[in-house]
């Protein structure tokens, strides 16, 4: 009966401790996912895509908002600095060594879901 009521509390540790998205975005959704302006997508497809697509990675992936949310609530110019100068598991530059500002900065709007003032 020991035994019985050790491993219950041992799963419900397991299961309050797990810290992945309840509701991350679908695969299919992530594999596709591209932004509507086709140099952009480029930039995305070959310096994003491969973290912010897979969620063993680690990164927030794209359109999770969940995630993003309070990345964004740090602000623009916060998110620009990690893009550029690196941060935690995030590489400086992003694997885009010819990134504008304005780039990663479309960049970051479309993979956190957030439309972008013109």
């Amino acid at each position: 009966m020991r035994r019985i009521a050790l491993l219950l509390a041992v799963l419900g540790l397991l299961t309050a401790c797990d810290d992945t998205p309840k509701h991350p975005p679908e695969r299919a959704t992530l594999a596709t996912a591209m932004p509507a302006d086709p140099a952009l997508a480029q930039v995305y497809d070959t310096s994003c895509k491969l973290c912010h697509a897979n969620p063993a990675s680690g990164a927030p992936l794209t359109a999770d908002k969940a995630a993003w949310n309070p990345r964004i609530a740090q602000g623009t110019d916060t998110l620009l600095d990690h893009s550029i100068n690196g941060y935690n598991g995030m590489p400086p530059m992003g694997l885009c060594m010819q990134c504008s500002e304005a780039q990663f900065v479309a960049l970051i709007s479309f993979m956190a879901g957030v439309e972008r003032q013109q």
